[in-house]
């Protein structure tokens, strides 16, 4: 059934146009190449799947990528692609991953599920699927015990989030409304107010005083918890069962039909690659510490890598129905206007693999392609 076509509000497609504007520099003109890859990751080798030259990856440097570092690090997800080589590319922010792979950039993506749904919404269904789920959880609300005693203190005070209309921002804006707090969606401003900052600045804003608390994914809840803060709350406690998707695999619909024999390799490296990370937890880590230094030339010292590492979970499952759950977020917060989901899944490729490993299949809620 045909998908009906939806609208955003002016303000989301210009927040998703910022971050361009801080990566058009970059040599990439989005992301940035992941630094000495030919010293950390195996090169390709053997036969090109297609006669394909490369196959180009995006993803973030945080902790909730963990299959993405891992499975390049370690060259899993090179070993399933042969002759094919992988393209790594680094991103800060989602809206910026998603102009990347409609500008053909990049091919395949680890990011979270807002940009998604919103990349899905602005493109009438066009540009992405959702392929694969990643990561589950790894998010915390983090303050200033002193200012912040308890959830009943947040008005007032002002609270970061990485980005307008980001995964966190959209968890922050809801829960903020649920405690009948009043915040402008488009502003930050209200009863409280959210302060838009990249992550890699928001500790030290925090440590300054200028924030008095911030809802971040891992690392940086735990660089702030490191650096004074107190976790206030842990967003999985407002999920059933503590699941929710932070980070899926996406693809460009482009790629897909034309290359289904390499997304179908990325996904066999990603599904492989998250069982080896069951398998080998202090391996897995220093790896993901590895990988962070070869792209940010950072290692993270350990009181952050370590709690960090044990609040993210790695999985198969995108969890879909707490996509949809998402993106009602998204509407209520006053981001999104029907946000188009018919059809931003297509499992069939990441299913296919998991039978051939023995695992369980898993559900797109409906929301997959017909």
């Amino acid at each position: 059934m045909p998908a009906t076509r939806t609208t955003l509000r002016r303000s989301l497609a210009a927040a998703a146009a910022l971050p361009l504007l801080a990566v058009a520099l970059t040599a990439c003109g989005y992301g940035s190449e992941a630094k000495d890859n030919d010293k950390v990751a195996p090169a390709a080798k053997g036969e090109k799947i297609g006669g394909l030259d490369e196959v180009k990856i995006g993803y973030f440097a945080n902790v909730t990528h963990a299959t993405a570092l891992v499975g390049l690090q370690e060259g899993l997800i090179q070993k399933e692609l042969g002759g094919t080589e992988i393209k790594p590319q680094v991103f800060n922010a989602g809206p910026s991953e998603i102009e990347a792979l409609n500008a053909g950039a990049i091919d395949i993506g680890w990011i979270g599920p807002s940009p998604s749904i919103n990349g899905f919404t602005k493109s009438d269904g066009q540009n992405l699927r959702i392929i694969s789920g990643s990561a589950s959880g790894g998010v915390s609300l983090v303050v200033n015990s002193e200012k912040i005693k308890s959830l009943d203190d947040l008005k007032g005070k002002r609270i970061a989030t990485p980005q307008l209309g980001n995964t966190q921002d959209v968890a922050l804006l809801n829960y903020l409304s649920e405690k009948g707090l009043k915040v402008d969606a488009n502003t930050g401003k209200g009863d409280v107010t959210v302060v838009r900052q990249d992550n890699k600045e928001i500790p030290a804003s925090f440590e300054s005083g200028a924030l008095d608390g911030a809802w971040v994914p891992e690392p940086t809840a735990s660089k702030l918890v490191a650096g004074g803060g107190k976790v206030l709350l842990d967003e999985k406690t407002l999920w059933k069962d503590g699941k929710f998707v932070i980070t899926n695999v996406i693809v460009s619909q482009k790629f897909l039909k034309e290359h289904p024999d390499v997304v179908e390799a990325v996904l066999r490296g990603s599904v492989k690659t998250n069982a080896w990370i069951a398998a080998n937890p202090d391996k897995a880590k220093a790896s993901v510490n590895s990988r962070l230094k070869a792209d940010s030339g950072k290692e993270l010292p350990a009181e952050v890598l370590d709690p960090a590492f044990k609040n993210v979970e790695i999985i198969n499952d995108p969890l879909a129905s707490t996509l949809r759950d998402e993106a009602g977020h998204a509407v209520k917060a006053g981001l999104l206007e029907d946000p188009l989901l018919e059809g931003i899944y297509d499992l069939t490729l990441l299913n296919k693999v998991l039978k051939a490993e023995g695992q369980p299949t898993v559900a797109d809620a409906g929301l997959g392609v017909k």
